[in-house]
Formats: structure tokens, C-alpha cells, sequence
């Protein structure tokens, strides 16, 4: 396999995963590869796991700090999480395991926009980085690293961390090389200066990680996939919350607010955004572009009609079939993608001068128009903010997109008081649900909640929702966003009582 390995000086360094994962230390802060399943070491941290499953056997805690791009794969946050080898993690994680172990206090979770992590990372306020694993798909004879199928927060953890291990995966296609854009820079102020970047396709960097060869510690061949996962066929609702935001893009063309073409399209990850996507194939948009933070489904098959011309990201969330797709032509859709560091994917100066439509999904609203997009209840983290911060605030056009009820109807999308906040009335524009679409743009606050709950609230919950925004007209202690405290949250309340928001 050191095929892949082109780098004479470096082979030498060549290893097994569990003479890797023996240079790790107990108490050290390690930054991993990996961003929505994409790109993540295989073969170290379950090597890591097993070590530090035998330690903790023999009375030894062992545990580390994990740093990655975003969410990563079972062979890693997973297997990690299953023997308790994380203290803290950060910034987003959607592993069941780690997820039931940060509810119940067992792992600091640091939930952070993920732009936001290479700064803080260069600044040093979350702490120094001992080592980075990073699974990359080559090494060059003059020992620069070909990426494999997620960028994230490599080049930050290559500069920051004191020793490197690679995974040089061979199942990633030899055919990735030259898709990347790898920008070296940014700075921290007083030194920052702006990003060269003014479209989507403009290449800014060179196609290579860098890494002080000394660093290297070890390297360890793999031949792994990633973690894809399927989507499901879109079902009704899916299929109204697409058909409500294509018309609604229509009639911004229309109107003249937006190009025929549309502006950059960010999505977010799950089932409804892909069917936004799914459904922007026969819409009359064309050719678009995208500037977003993973390349899904959707976006392939806009690809192969013709009508994305170009898709920038840094990194790919596909199903099975999906991945197999592009992996089975890997050259053609090369041509039209580019994947980039989390830190340009999602950089605020880049979405607020591209002018991105913003697509994300939500856990809760509330009449107003505040978004929940991470805690169930207001206490137990779902996934995280991961990159909906970044785009929402300086989008073109902010949307938020959800089914109206969850739980089989118990639980209302749309509710008086969201439980938690992590997107203020300010920079939510547009919220829909398979119920409607409420463009909330030039509303005050009691006109944007008549808006929230004529057009996006399910049957069963509108006359509560309406009944309540009467009453608070009367009891408020002031009326620009009038609330009841003392009920704001009590549909919440409700359910963790009865299992149901709905009284009675």
C-alpha cells in the first residue's frame, strides 16, 4: 500500500495503529480529522480505545480532550466515547454514544460555531494541541499531504499540534487530489487582512496540507470507508417544506430581489435539506452555485443536470449510493467542487459578501421568530450549532426549515417561548414548516408572530398559540414582544410531565 506514500523520508515512519496510538497520553488534548462523517481517522482511535479500555480495566482512567472538524464516524467519536475516553469535546458531535454521555454530565461538550475553532485554536483560549491524527488519502515526494474527503480544521491541528500521526486511507479516491483549496492566509488581528475570495470557484490556495516533516511521528495505512449514511426517501412533509421554499425563491426572482440564478446556496445536513436540494433539480434556477459547508446527495444530482455549476465546501455527507456515485466518477465531479478549511467554508466575511441563501434546520421556534436549533427541553443537546450560526447571521436570506410537530404530534415546533436560543429574531428571515412559509423580513415582533403562527404552526397547536399571544396583550410588563413568564414555558413543561405539549 506505500504506494500512496511517495515521500521517501517519511517511510520509515510507516506503523501499525496501536504503536500510533501508544504515543498518546493520558490528559492530552488531541486533534482529529473528520467532518460529517467525512475524512476521520479509522484505524488510531480504535486502536486508542482498546488502550484505553485495558487502562481503565487495570484502575488506570484514561481519558483525553477530543478536537475535531465537526461530527466524525463509530470508529471514532464512538468508540471513544464507549470507554470513556473523552473529558471534553468539542465543537460538534452527533455520535448517539458521546451524545447520551454528554446529557449525563460525563463529557464536557463545548458547543462552538465552527468558524470560530481555528481562531480560537491560534489564539490558544481552549488550550494547547498535543497531537493531531489526521487521515489524509497520500503524501507527495516532497512531503506535502493530499487531503482525502473532508477538509474541517486540518491545517489548523498540522500547525498547532507538537507531533503528527497520518492515516493514509487508500479507500479514499486517488482522483480527490487537486479538489482541495487550501488557504495559509488568514491571521489573528492585529495582522488580518481580507480573504481574496469574491465567487464560489475562485481558488485562493494551493490543493496540499502542509507539515513540518520533524512532527510526523508515525503513519498508518488504512483502506477504510467513511461513514455515509442513507437518507430517507422524502415523504410528504419533506416534500411541502421544499415546495414552500422553491416558491418562495420564485417569487424573490420575480420580484427582482434575487438573480435568475439565484445567490450561493448553503444547506444544512438531514433529510429535509436534502430534499430542498432534490427539489432545486425542477426548479428554474439555473446555472446555480453553492457555498456551504458539506456536498450532499442532493447537490450531486444538481450536478449531474447541469444546474450547479460549481459547489464549495469542506467536506461530503453522502449516502452509500451517493458515494459510490462519485467515487465512480470522481475526475468528472471534480472539476465542479472544491473543498476548503472550515475556517473559509463558514468564514463570515465570505457568506456575508458572497450573499449566501442560508437553509438550516430547527429544533424549536417561537412566536417571535427566536430559533433552537440544539437543545431538546432547553437542556439536552441534540447535536450542536455546528455552522447555522455562521450562515444565518450574514446571510442574503436567512431561512429555517422543520416539520411542525415532532413525537408523533406531541411536541410543537412552533411555541410560545423557545426553551433555548441560539438564533435571535434578528437574524431568523423566513421559517417554514409542511404547514407554510412566514417571510418575516421589515416585521416587528407582534406582527412577525401573527405571521409564525397563521402560516407555520400545525392545526392542533395554532389556537393555543393564538390564544396565548391574545392574553399576553393583557399581562405583559411590556408589549414590543409581549410574554407571560409565568406560562412562556409551560408546553414544556407539559411534556416532560405527560409526555405531550398538548393539555388535556
Amino acid at each position: 500500500m506505500s504506494d500512496r506514500i511517495a515521500c521517501a523520508a517519511l517511510r520509515s515512519r510507516i506503523t501499525d495503529a496501536d504503536t500510533a496510538a501508544a504515543l498518546i497520553s493520558p490528559g492530552e488534548t488531541v486533534g482529529m480529522s473528520g467532518f460529517t462523517g467525512s475524512g476521520y481517522p479509522k484505524a488510531v482511535p480504535q486502536a486508542l480505545a482498546r488502550r484505553m479500555a485495558g487502562e481503565s480495566a487495570a484502575g488506570r482512567p484514561f481519558r483525553v480532550n477530543l478536537w475535531t472538524g465537526a461530527s466524525t464516524g463509530p470508529e471514532l467519536d464512538g468508540a471513544l466515547a464507549a470507554v470513556d475516553g473523552i473529558a471534553q469535546r468539542l465543537p460538534y458531535s452527533s455520535d448517539p454514544v458521546a451524545r447520551e454521555k454528554i446529557n449525563r454530565g460525563e463529557i464536557d461538550y463545548l458547543d462552538m460555531h465552527l468558524s470560530q475553532v481555528a481562531p480560537m485554536a491560534w489564539e490558544g483560549v481552549i488550550g494547547t494541541l498535543d497531537t493531531a491524527v489526521i487521515e489524509i488519502s497520500g503524501i507527495r515526494p516532497d512531503g506535502s499531504l493530499i487531503p482525502s474527503s473532508s477538509v474541517g480544521n486540518n491545517k489548523t491541528w498540522l500547525d498547532r499540534a507538537s507531533r503528527v500521526i497520518l492515516e493514509v486511507n487508500r479507500w479514499q479516491n486517488a482522483a480527490l487530489e487537486g479538489m482541495h483549496d487550501i488557504y495559509y492566509g488568514t491571521r489573528l488581528p492585529p495582522d488580518r487582512v481580507p480573504i481574496p475570495l469574491v465567487k464560489p470557484d475562485d481558488r485562493i490556495g494551493t490543493p496540499y496540507l502542509a507539515c513540518d516533516p520533524d512532527k510526523i511521528v508515525a503513519i498508518v495505512e488504512t483502506d477504510a470507508p467513511d461513514r455515509n449514511l442513507p437518507f430517507a426517501a422524502p415523504d410528504a412533509t419533506a416534500l411541502a417544506i421544499a415546495g414552500h421554499i422553491i416558491e418562495f425563491l420564485s417569487h424573490e426572482v420575480k420580484r427582482g430581489r434575487l438573480p435568475a440564478s439565484l445567490l450561493p446556496i448553503q444547506s444544512g445536513v438531514g433529510n429535509i435539506a436534502n430534499a430542498v436540494l432534490s427539489g432545486l433539480v425542477d426548479a428554474p434556477f439555473d446555472p446555480m452555485t453553492a457555498y456551504t459547508e458539506v456536498i450532499q446527495d442532493g447537490m450531486l444530482d444538481l450536478l449531474d443536470v447541469g444546474k450547479l455549476r460549481m459547489a464549495s465546501a469542506t467536506a461530503f455527507s453522502l449516502s452509500p449510493a451517493a458515494a459510490e456515485r462519485l467515487n465512480a466518477d470522481m475526475a468528472h465531479y471534480a472539476k465542479r467542487m472544491i473543498l476548503r478549511p472550515q475556517e473559509i467554508s463558514n468564514h463570515p466575511e465570505l457568506v456575508r459578501r458572497l450573499g449566501c441563501i442560508a437553509m438550516n434546520g430547527l429544533i424549536e421556534a417561537d412566536i417571535y421568530g427566536n430559533v433552537n436549533s440544539t437543545l431538546v427541553m432547553g437542556s439536552r443537546i441534540q447535536n450542536g450549532i455546528g455552522g447555522s450560526g455562521d450562515f444565518a447571521r450574514n446571510a442574503y436570506v436567512s431561512i429555517f426549515m422543520t416539520p411542525s410537530t415532532a413525537k408523533n404530534g406531541n411536541i410543537s415546533a412552533i411555541v410560545p417561548q423557545a426553551s433555548h436560543v441560539d438564533h435571535i429574531m434578528q437574524d431568523v428571515q423566513v421559517i417554514v414548516t409542511e404547514q407554510g412559509l412566514a417571510d418575516l423580513r421589515g416585521l416587528s415582533p407582534q406582527q412577525r408572530a401573527k405571521l409564525v403562527i397563521e402560516r407555520c404552526a400545525h392545526p392542533d397547536y395554532r389556537p393555543l398559540l393564538t390564544d396565548y399571544a391574545a392574553r399576553t396583550r393583557g399581562g405583559s410588563y411590556g408589549l414590543h414582544a409581549p410574554s407571560l413568564p409565568a406560562e412562556a414555558l409551560s408546553w414544556h413543561r407539559r411534556f416532560m410531565e405527560t409526555g405531550t405539549m398538548l393539555p388535556g
